[in-house]
């Protein structure tokens, strides 16, 4: 009895299914809350964050010290 054969008969096809399943449902969850209308002020506010000068987290407070 060789390898193939037996990978074969195990029946595991479903489990890629389930993947796959599994994969579009979080992908649509991710996209969703991405786009959603509500996000619109947070996702303003992250793509101005590469431009701004003061480190995050360093607002009015001197970096040396």
């Amino acid at each position: 009895m060789r390898l193939a054969d037996v990978m074969s008969h195990a029946g595991l096809a479903g489990y890629a299914e389930v993947a796959m399943i599994l994969f579009l449902l979080a992908f649509v969850a991710i996209v969703i809350a991405t786009y959603r209308p509500s996000n619109k002020r947070e996702m303003d506010a992250a793509s101005r964050l590469p431009l701004e000068d003061d480190p995050a987290g360093q607002r009015g407070e001197d970096i040396r010290s």
